[in-house]
């Protein structure tokens, strides 16, 4: 007999808790900061590319910093990594409140333009320490053997702040602007770097190596490329990502095809986080799947579905519709995914992966932005969005075809049939 789950087992760890806190006002207030930067760009420029350049200013230094992140984690106090990141944050939100003050007599837009991509260029950096420091650190605090429940909260967490955050972002900018949605960004990012400050947790003391940082990158990146159902599993959410960007060109639809202002962009953008919420909490209750392989690709396979019906709606109720389903696909990707990773990953390289993984998965958010912003100059935006879900259904037939093991992945724990 298969013994009783405790759907809520991962809250009852204190630190767990304190990491949940911290992530929460973490996420609202990335949030509310990409709601309004992109609003406030498109505004100023109304150029289709201009949002996919904020993708491409974040995306190439956390590209170019992730592999070199990924090694200070593993030889440092994640906790602290993660504290440095986000006090760099919380400089960044800072900067972009400055630059919502009006313009000085002299000062053109175009220079207001690329101080705020110069901000998004060190907040990229920021994070690119910040992803594999915070995953890493959520591993460590956590037995193995609770990290799929742990990761089901921990991205049912992360979704509930991504259904708040726009919405509070839209709200925000319609009632004050600029200054007060950045205003309250930057004080959430203060109360996120308390809350991890609070965490009485400290990495443990690892086994002195002469291991270079060449040398330390590559061993993570070899881990990666031996595991073929983790590879699959990334390269399926690489590309995914990457051509089912329809995020990037949300202010487009709600300011020219669905008439919806600033408002409805908050709605929008929070629409497939409620999706994912209401998945989270089905997975937290029956966490595995008998056919686990099979699952993530007909999820992936729903989520290029729904972009290709996203860009080819004109109703703005049935386009928020669309995108919760479109959430809800993901959501079971996102739990796969996070679960093969950290429970295939030992300990003392859980920074590194997670790094390769930010590369393959994080940074392909920027640059699936910046792919959608060229394909909507070139076809529009609604075409664009189109052209990308077909695309996530040619690639989820490639990764099932060439990576038969991800397609036969049953379930993720099989030990658990027995109740051990």
């Amino acid at each position: 007999m298969t013994a009783p789950r405790d759907p809520y087992i991962a809250l009852r760890q204190p630190h767990f808790t304190r990491y949940l806190v911290g992530l929460f006002t973490l996420t609202i207030g990335i949030q509310i900061q990409g709601t309004v930067v992109g609003w406030q760009i498109y505004d100023l420029t109304k150029d289709p590319l201009a949002l996919g350049l904020i993708g491409l200013a974040e995306a190439l230094p956390a590209i170019s910093f992730a592999l070199y992140a990924g090694h200070v984690v593993d030889r440092h106090d994640r906790r602290r990594v993660v504290m440095l990141a986000l006090a760099v944050l919380v400089a960044c939100s800072a900067a972009l409140w400055v630059l919502a003050a009006p313009l000085s007599e002299g000062v053109v837009a175009s220079a207001r333009i690329n101080a705020i991509y110069g901000v998004i260029v060190v907040s990229g950096i920021a994070r690119s320490f910040l992803q594999p420091a915070r995953q890493a650190l959520s591993a460590e605090i956590m037995p193995r053997h609770l990290f799929a429940n742990a990761i089901t909260w921990r991205s049912g967490t992360w979704q509930l702040a991504a259904v708040l955050g726009p919405a509070m972002g839209g709200v925000l900018y319609a009632l004050g602007g600029t200054t007060l949605a950045y205003s309250v960004d930057a004080v959430l990012m203060v109360v996120a770097l308390g809350v991890f400050a609070s965490i009485a947790h400290r990495s443990p003391v690892r086994e002195e190596t002469h291991e270079g940082v060449f040398e330390s990158v590559a061993g993570g990146i070899r881990f990666v490329f031996r595991e073929p159902v983790l590879l699959g599993a990334l390269t399926l959410d690489l590309f995914s990502v990457l051509f089912g960007g329809a995020v990037a060109l949300l202010p487009i639809f709600a300011a020219e095809i669905l008439a919806v202002g600033p408002t409805g962009l908050g709605v929008l953008r929070a629409a497939p986080a409620v999706g994912a919420v209401a998945t989270s909490i089905f997975v937290a209750r029956h966490h595995d799947f008998t056919h686990t392989g099979r699952v993530l690709l007909i999820a992936v396979a729903g989520f290029g579905l729904s972009m290709i019906a996203f860009g080819l709606s004109t109703s703005f109720y049935l386009s928020v519709a669309i995108l919760v389903v479109s959430g809800m696909c993901d959501m079971v990707s996102v739990v796969v995914r996070s679960t093969l990773l950290q429970s295939r990953t030992p300990e003392g390289m859980l920074g590194r992966v997670s790094a390769v993984n930010q590369i393959f998965i994080g940074s392909s958010n920027e640059i699936g932005a910046f792919e959608s912003g060229v394909t909507a100059r070139w076809w529009g935006a609604a075409r664009a969005v189109v052209v990308g879900g077909v695309l996530t259904l040619g690639v989820v037939a490639s990764v099932g075809w060439f990576v038969p093991a991800l397609r036969r992945l049953g379930r993720l724990h099989p030990e658990e049939k027995s109740g051990v």
